[in-house]
């Protein structure tokens, strides 16, 4: 065994080495004391002990072997088709070496100083050795990856060891023998690490096709190294073998047991349309399938329907539904958790919901250091796309096919799956572009892609399935079946029509006094704006103006904290949602809001009020009225929208005036398109005018000169975007961190920020005393241990609840991660070698002003506040 084996003596280099040429770094090293450390010595991790002492866990061989058999276990998990496609003999062979650069002279020094009691490089073989110096090659997983393409192993196996931590190294030259790696010596000593995983494992390694396959299992390694890191593996004098598969049950990765042979109505108690009967009929093996149909007509059950026969046939291994927005995601969570408890068995672990935005989740699985607290991957918005069912953002999903850190674990996370695209429109070229580059993938990586949508052109499908489609019936069913030679297009007949009456008017004041005049005769009125800004500003007005009346106002959007972002939602949707005629009768109501109203919530409004936007999504808002037959409607109530828009002309001769703010987050040549198809209309017929008038805002017309012009741009930025786009998923460019590999175009990187409502810190029991927003209590200790590890995954999620996301410019300035110390054990905090956007912390007053940790203004250009009511919101001093 390991302890038998004899040892070579190697070279360690000098602090300054890396300020030498090569041809003096070896020289220097020449000279330094020919020792190294035994193998068994090297270590992988260190550990908290119970008396609160950092001291030495497992060592590499054994860190690396536990990887090895996670990465089994994971694989046996999984059916045959997808092992088969992408996870070819071999592959827990490349997870157990990921770690073999450890086995390291500067990586040893690190891990000894982080152990209580060390002094700094008094062992044999570690007298000379600075730890700083791994930052020019990417630390130990840049040793990996020199450790591996020395051995000739592959063209993908050193690449994917090398990125385990989510950036790929750069080596700047360096070789595996070179001094500052250790010399031949260490070489060797990783080698023989190598040979005797090989050996435990009885595997060779891999041959892996492309790729794609290879981001797989980079994947695949990420992961097995996450929950192998995880606090079940702590104790290197526990046998670690026996503890595998509890490990990797703790950390979600149990297969789901399925209810066969349910019928439509038993899992949601009604008959199936003729639209949805068609979606079942064929979707029945991997493949493409966009169903176009009407608001409100029922594609999210179609598509769970779907999904749950591909799922029970064995097609497919879960379940990701993804949405254009969080708060989006959450409203959709209840009617999946409904699916799930019917069609999962009653003992199934699943029944649960071990959904995306789940704090329940968060708190009970266990996946090491990364995936847990303080780690870049404890965040409901990623985890869940690791789940066996979850509910999620477009966003995520994205990133699988994006250069952004940790890519290639939304990639394995999604294998497999049944991935549903809801609310997928026609108008984002920068998005548009990497979806297409997704879809394609899902394809390659045995998923089943189900695009629900109520506004697509038929140039949009063509670019979604690279293949000529030639049908613009309506409601329609586009297939393209992965072993199919052709695209197969089905229409169905929706019953029933809904006349729709238009209104347009420049004047907002109009609007005001509109919209109080319905929710006074009872109505539930919806009133939706471009900006948050915009959103927050009109909400002011109507509930100023409302004050005294027997009118509910309330407000929608991105920008409110997690917990009141929920709070709000649950009360609102309950209001204006299916089956809420008692509340209906109660009060009129006006909800405020920005584009999440138009997105996948279940809202029925009587009134609707909206800004001029692109026609697709003008007409998602207009889906938001009389969704419901049999829903309660006020004496009087008619379905109808009033539009708030310039005149044409003059909006022609200045779009960025007349358009305002809209002009910033749509391009202004599709507005006045718009402008022009709407601007005679009285009224529609929905759904039977949805086509045409989508195909007349983007059909090629000939143009006056002034359209030419904004239509150029508009070509200009829309290539410019394609450009961007396909740059961020081209290989071999550099990865980038999630915050500055953008899913959606924009100029302004987003970032995290904590709201608090003050903070503390106990030196004497080593803990700090947060009050948080609500005016409650959390104690964070400074340090965790082994046995407190739940308790501190329920903590961060906690203090998960109190964050939001803004752009970079809105957010609170910079703090010193020195300064934010007290956080680590419960937030990513960022990379600064990778120049990631860190957390933004700041402290609201009582006067609902936001200040610096030490008091001061929170931002020196913009005036930060937040309220529960409003949000949070920057005005610019």
């Amino acid at each position: 065994m390991a302890g038998n084996r004899e040892y070579t003596a190697i070279t360690i280099y000098s602090p300054f080495f890396m300020r030498l040429p090569r041809a003096k770094q070896n020289d220097e090293a020449a000279r330094q004391p020919n020792k190294s450390l035994p193998i068994e010595a090297c270590l992988a991790k260190t550990r908290v002990s119970e008396n609160k002492k950092s001291v030495s866990g497992r060592n590499v061989l054994d860190h690396c072997s536990i990887v090895g058999e996670v990465a089994r276990e994971l694989l046996s998990r999984m059916p045959v088709f997808l092992r088969s496609a992408l996870f070819p003999d071999g592959t827990e062979l490349v997870a157990a070496i990921h770690d073999i650069g450890k086995v390291s002279p500067s990586f040893q020094e690190k891990i000894y100083r982080g152990t209580d009691g060390y002094i700094w490089n008094t062992l044999d073989g570690l007298s000379f050795s600075n730890p700083e110096h791994e930052k020019n090659w990417g630390g130990h997983a840049g040793v990996s990856m020199a450790a591996a393409r020395a051995r000739r192993i592959g063209k993908y196996i050193p690449e994917i060891i090398g990125q385990h931590h989510g950036y790929s190294p750069e080596l700047n030259g360096l070789v595996a023998e070179d001094e500052v790696f250790g010399g031949n010596a260490w070489q060797k000593m990783r080698e023989e690490l190598l040979c005797i995983l090989k050996d435990s494992l009885k595997k060779e390694f891999p041959a892996i096709e492309n790729a794609l396959q290879a981001k797989a299992i980079a994947g695949l390694t990420t992961v097995a190294d996450w929950i192998g890191s995880g606090s079940f593996f702590d104790d290197p004098d526990e046998q670690w073998l026996p503890l595998i598969k509890h490990a990797v049950d703790s950390a979600g990765f149990v297969q789901p047991e399925i209810i066969k042979g349910l019928g439509f109505s038993e899992i949601f108690s009604f008959r199936p349309r003729e639209i949805q009967q068609l979606l079942i009929e064929q979707a029945t093996q991997p493949g493409v399938y966009i169903l176009e149909a009407p608001m409100g007509i029922g594609k999210t059950e179609a598509a769970l329907y779907a999904a749950y026969s591909i799922i029970a046939a064995g097609g497919a291994t879960g379940l990701y539904f993804a949405l254009p927005t969080q708060l989006t995601s959450n409203r959709i969570h209840d009617r999946v958790n409904d699916f799930l408890k019917k069609i999962l068995a009653p003992d199934c672990i699943h029944r649960q919901a071990l959904l995306l935005h789940s704090n329940a989740w968060l708190k009970e699985i266990e996946m090491g250091a990364d995936g847990g607290p303080g780690g870049n991957w404890f965040n409901s918005g990623k985890r869940g796309i690791l789940a066996p069912f979850a509910v999620g953002t477009i966003d995520q999903a994205l990133m699988a096919v994006m250069n952004v850190k940790h890519g290639f674990v939304r990639t394995f996370g999604l294998a497999g799956k049944v991935v549903i695209l809801d609310e997928v429109h026609s108008y984002d070229a920068y998005t548009g572009t990497i979806l297409d580059k997704l879809v394609e993938a899902l394809r390659k990586l045995q998923c089943t892609v189900i695009i629900l949508s109520a506004t697509l052109t038929k140039e949009r499908r063509m670019n979604i399935l690279q293949q000529p489609v030639h049908d613009i019936s309506y409601p329609l069913i586009t297939v393209s079946q992965n072993h199919g030679e052709s695209v197969i297009e089905t229409t169905a007949v929706v019953p029933g029509k809904n006349v729709v009456s238009i209104q347009s008017s420049s004047y907002f004041d109009l609007a005001i006094e509109e919209a109080l005049i319905r929710a006074e005769g009872g109505q539930q009125v919806l009133w939706i704006e471009n900006t948050v800004a915009e959103a927050q500003n009109s909400f002011s007005i109507l509930a100023a103006r409302s004050a005294g009346m027997e009118i509910e106002c309330g407000l929608l959007h991105s920008r409110f904290i997690k917990a009141d972002r929920e709070r709000n939602e649950e009360y609102w949707v309950t209001r204006y949602g299916k089956g809420c005629d008692e509340l209906r009768r109660q009060s009129g109501r006006i909800l405020v809001g920005t584009q999440v109203l138009e997105q996948s919530l279940d809202i029925d409004a009587d009134f609707l009020v909206t800004k001029i936007c692109p026609t697709d999504m003008l007409l998602q808002r207009i889906g938001r009225l009389w969704r419901h037959g049999d829903t309660f409607r006020p004496v009087g109530a008619v379905c109808e929208v009033l539009i708030l828009k310039p005149e044409f002309h003059s909006a022609l001769l200045n779009p960025e005036k007349e358009f305002g703010p809209t002009a910033n987050v749509y391009s202004p040549y599709v507005l006045l398109r718009t402008l022009v198809v709407w601007n005679d209309l009285a009224d529609i017929v929905l759904p039977e005018q949805i086509r045409s008038l989508i195909e007349a805002t983007y059909m090629e017309i000939e143009e006056n000169p002034m359209m030419l012009k904004y239509k150029a741009k508009l070509q200009q930025e829309k290539a410019k975007l394609e450009l961007l786009a396909l740059g961020g998923v081209s290989e071999g460019t550099k990865t980038l961190p999630e915050s500055k590999a953008s899913t959606r175009y924009s100029e302004q990187e987003s970032v995290e920020v904590l709201l608090l409502r003050s903070f503390l810190f106990d030196r004497n029991q080593n803990v700090t005393n947060v009050k948080l927003l609500d005016g409650s209590d959390l104690f964070l200790p400074l340090v965790c241990s082994k046995k407190s590890k739940k308790e501190q995954r329920s903590l961060a999620a906690s203090l998960a609840q109190y964050t939001l996301h803004v752009a970079d410019y809105l957010a609170p300035e910079v703090i010193s991660v020195k300064n934010l110390d007290w956080l680590k054990n419960y937030f990513y905090l960022g990379d600064r070698d990778h120049d990631e956007s860190l957390l933004r912390v700041a402290i609201v007053g009582q006067d609902e002003e936001l200040r610096s940790l030490s008091g001061q203004n929170a931002s020196s250009s913009y005036r930060i506040s937040y309220s529960s009511r409003l949000g949070y919101r920057a005005i610019k001093i």
